[in-house]
């Protein structure tokens, strides 16, 4: 049998972490680890029970019932994802609404709920078989992960990505108003109290701007390939 393997991806925002994260998953049948979906869930279960709003949040009662927040990543075959099950419940779609969106950097900026989801994904991690992206994935969650890739793509062109994006929804917003955002959020990560962004000293540094996403597939599975016959 292969080798089960824990990869885990870090790097920049807009450079399409959780995109290339889910299509490794699927390549190598594993789960995939939406770091950002759990702690929406976590923002869900605190709306339901009344303890954040626009004008508070009752950090007290959050930290009391921690421990009773349990999230999972189920696959469905119907749709050939990973959803993500609250307590048992699918609330993959509900965890998606605007009102989930404007509260979630509140709650995960909670140094104990970020304590408490490092826990459960590592649980989930215990028979290998993931891949996880995110910001800290390869220094804190996973730092003894198999594969650690740290991505990387320039300003121009992450915003180019972002901006085509929004385009497509709809969305009419300035380049530079996009690019400065992006600018502010690589400041804000870096330099971010609990669990800042930065590269493991043994990560491998994917700079996408130039590849297509075809491209980073060959160059993902030479190095499984290379991991496994080393093993």
């Amino acid at each position: 049998m292969e080798k089960r393997l824990i990869i885990a991806i870090d790097g920049y925002s807009s450079c399409g972490k959780s995109t290339y994260a889910r299509l490794i998953a699927k390549e190598l049948n594993y789960i995939f680890i939406d770091s950002g979906a759990m702690y929406r869930a976590v923002t869900l279960y605190c709306m339901r029970r009344n303890f954040i709003s626009i004008t508070a949040m009752n950090t007290r009662s959050i930290l009391s019932e921690l421990k009773d927040i349990h999230i999972d990543f189920v696959f469905n075959p119907d749709i050939n994802e990973y959803e993500t099950f609250l307590n048992s419940e699918n609330v993959e779609t509900e965890i998606r609404n605007m009102a989930v969106t404007s509260y979630v950097s509140r709650i995960s900026q909670i140094q104990e709920v970020r304590q408490r989801m490092v826990e459960m994904q590592r649980q989930i991690g215990i028979s290998k078989g993931i891949v996880m992206d995110g910001r800290d994935i390869g220094t804190v969650v996973f730092p003894d992960a198999d594969i650690k890739i740290f991505m990387t793509a320039s300003v121009d062109i992450r915003a180019k990505r972002r901006h085509n994006e929004l385009k497509e929804k709809g969305v009419n917003i300035d380049f530079e108003e996009i690019k400065r955002t992006i600018i502010a959020r690589d400041i804000a990560d870096e330099n971010r109290d609990i669990s800042p962004l930065r590269r493991a000293d043994d990560a491998i540094i994917l700079d996408n701007s130039r590849m297509t996403i075809e491209e980073q597939m060959v160059w993902i599975k030479d190095i499984i390939d290379r991991k496994r016959n080393d093993s």
